[in-house]
């Protein structure tokens, strides 16, 4: 089938909005048509060559649509479904699965590397000549062939630029919360970077009763919008990792049981470990250069048992977090439409970036039913 596409040519190079030819799925394989994707930061990552992405892509991993038509031997989902899409399918024999771990499946992450989908091909192409998929799902198009595993069947009341952030972004911030570090009603907890990750970090925290729950950025306006979700503290980046953390601390009464980092920035992954008191955890999301490094004291891990946790993806397994997640949506406990500060359509793609980059949006959703 023809359908247009928002192709990034080259690392560091323009997204041309273009038709495009979709194969159709394949026997394990579902074809979405797109209502919405989100605009996320590692869609920039991989523009700028933060991650290595292999071009010509389409890129785009927050989606969420129709189910048009499935494999021979697909059997969870069926046409007329309307669908989540997660980035990260598992194959359920890798040791990593069968340790109950899908969202580190080892089969997985080479196959992304390749840009095609389980099978190390493409379903894209332009003019004969293969157009490659962006972690499974390229949802900066009007429609995607992605695995069966990538599909989550959610409410069909559910605006599908909801469905598309829970995604992503979302489920890495609420899933860092709810199932990486299991924090509970009463304890204390931070977030550094109040970006749409770090939102709705801190509205998983709120949700589960966290006391205080303290937001810290570097941009004051981002800190007015952390307390309209929640936050009973705020703290401005106070330049250095050590007298930010100074001021968490003081804030949270002696220092935080979990702390959320989701910027990627070693100084703000510092900032977010020494901001915990004995036996709390900085949990770390936000996505570093491969040659960023951290340096932590070290006297304070074995004395303090503090704890430093790595998070992908919030630990989360889609097919029971989605679900849970849109639940508290539909109930009132997690105001997850407000992330959404920006719509634009397909062909406004490259203003998209502009706009997220601005430091004005909390999330860009792409528009795709009438793309």
């Amino acid at each position: 089938m023809r359908i247009r596409g928002a192709v990034l040519e080259r690392t560091g190079g323009p997204l041309t909005v273009c038709e495009l030819d979709l194969a159709p799925p394949g026997p394990e394989e579902v074809l979405v048509r797109l209502g919405a994707s989100g605009v996320c930061h590692s869609d920039l990552n991989a523009i700028d060559g933060t991650a290595e992405t292999r071009c010509p892509a389409v890129l785009g991993h927050e989606g969420a649509g129709v189910v048009e038509a499935v494999g021979e031997r697909v059997g969870r989902v069926r046409p007329g479904d309307h669908v989540a899409l997660s980035w990260a399918p598992w194959c359920g024999d890798c040791p990593e699965c069968r340790r109950d771990l899908p969202q580190l499946c080892s089969t997985v992450w080479p196959a992304m590397a390749t840009g095609g989908l389980m099978d190390g091909t493409p379903r894209l192409a332009r003019d004969g000549e293969p157009v490659y998929h962006y972690s499974f799902l390229s949802t900066f198009a009007e429609a995607c062939v992605v695995p069966e595993r990538s599909c989550v069947p959610i409410p069909r009341d559910v605006p599908f630029e909801v469905a598309a952030l829970v995604g992503c972004a979302v489920t890495t911030g609420v899933g860092a919360v709810w199932r990486t570090a299991e924090l509970q009603a009463g304890e204390r907890f931070a977030v550094v970077g109040c970006g749409g990750v770090g939102l709705s970090a801190l509205m998983a925290a709120v949700a589960v009763g966290a006391q205080p729950v303290v937001a810290v950025d570097a941009a004051a306006q981002k800190l007015d919008v952390a307390r309209s979700f929640g936050a009973t503290e705020t703290v401005l980046w106070q330049g250095t990792p050590e007298a930010t953390a100074e001021v968490v601390r003081e804030a949270s009464g002696g220092g935080v049981d979990v702390a959320v980092e989701a910027t990627g920035r070693p100084e703000a992954m510092e900032a977010a470990f020494l901001s915990t008191r004995a036996r709390g955890a900085a949990v770390l999301i936000g996505i570093p250069r491969a040659d960023a490094v951290l340096s932590l004291p070290a006297a304070t891990i074995p004395r303090m048992e503090r704890r430093v946790l790595g998070s992908i993806y919030g630990s989360s397994k889609p097919e029971r977090d989605f679900p849970h997640t849109l639940e508290l949506y539909r109930a009132g406990r997690l105001p997850l439409d407000r992330l959404v500060s920006h719509r634009l359509p397909l062909s406004e793609v490259e203003h998209a970036f502009e706009v997220m980059q601005s430091g004005d949006a909390l999330r860009v959703v792409l528009e795709l039913e009438d793309a």
